[in-house]
């Protein structure tokens, strides 16, 4: 792979896991449109290695305060500072684990169409706008109760459908139950954590039992661009989330899946 196409497809991987767009989309249309080569399973675990330490750099006090509050609250067997948090990770976690243990050969075979990704890109756009207008924006993720946190790991597991965009679909869950553009995206940060070590572990096993020659230097650019990219997503969009709202994504996922429509299907 040569340095500017390794640094294309790591930027967009490292942009798109936490934008509120659509990931499998761009991985489809920018393929297309150069004529390259899928870019392989190798590739794609350097980049969700690249994705995980930019979050966890970001996040990494308020992960040392969660971890040692969890911990805590096993021990003594109580709610303690954070705990409550970190536990709503957890088990917010739960249902997409369970769904793409059932669900991931029929989504790989059944689901994985232009015409499925192009119709899930505009419909949850509309929802994510949907939500961002008719939201209150009252609560902070630190009061989500368990209800909410149940709502918020299904619809993460509605993420499998290809279009859907995981970030956007946890952060429109968030804002429908009254949570500020903050909150529910940071939520969804931190919910990305375990899904993105859950995927990547797959990845990786599946990597081992194909024993592919590895190119290391393009997994560790990979891996150094996507971080980057990825660490300036988190970083500017909370920034300027409060001020710019969901709209700007939502338009722009409007247009993404009419080209696909138009173009591509």
């Amino acid at each position: 792979m040569e340095l500017w196409h390794i640094a294309v497809l790591a930027i967009i991987q490292g942009l798109t896991e936490f934008l509120p767009i659509s990931s499998s989309a761009h991985l489809i249309l920018l393929p297309s449109l150069a004529g390259w080569e899928d870019q392989g399973l190798a590739f794609d675990v350097a980049t969700h290695v690249g994705t995980l330490t930019a979050v966890v750099a970001y996040f990494r006090r308020e992960l040392v305060t969660l971890t040692q509050d969890w911990s805590r609250s096993l021990l003594e067997r109580r709610q303690v500072g954070d705990s409550r948090l970190a536990w709503a990770v957890l088990w917010g976690t739960v249902p997409v684990g369970l769904a793409g243990l059932l669900l991931s050969d029929f989504v790989a075979t059944e689901l994985r169409s232009t015409l499925v990704i192009a119709l899930a890109t505009i419909a949850f756009g509309l929802l994510l706008w949907w939500a961002d207008v008719r939201g209150a924006r009252a609560r902070d993720e630190h009061g989500l109760l368990w209800k909410d946190v149940l709502i918020i790991g299904v619809a993460q597991a509605l993420a499998l459908i290809p279009g859907t965009s995981r970030s956007g679909i946890t952060m429109t869950a968030g804002l429908m139950l009254g949570l500020t553009r903050q909150a529910a995206a940071r939520f969804s940060f931190l919910l990305s954590i375990p899904v993105i070590v859950l995927a990547g572990g797959l990845e990786t096993l599946d990597l081992i039992q194909a024993e592919t020659r590895v190119l290391w230097d393009a997994l560790i650019l990979g891996a150094l661009f996507s971080a980057v990219s990825a660490y300036l997503c988190i970083h500017f969009f909370l920034k300027l989330l409060e001020r710019v709202g969901m709209l700007p994504f939502v338009i722009y996922r409007l247009i993404l899946g009419v080209v696909l429509l138009v173009f591509f299907v």
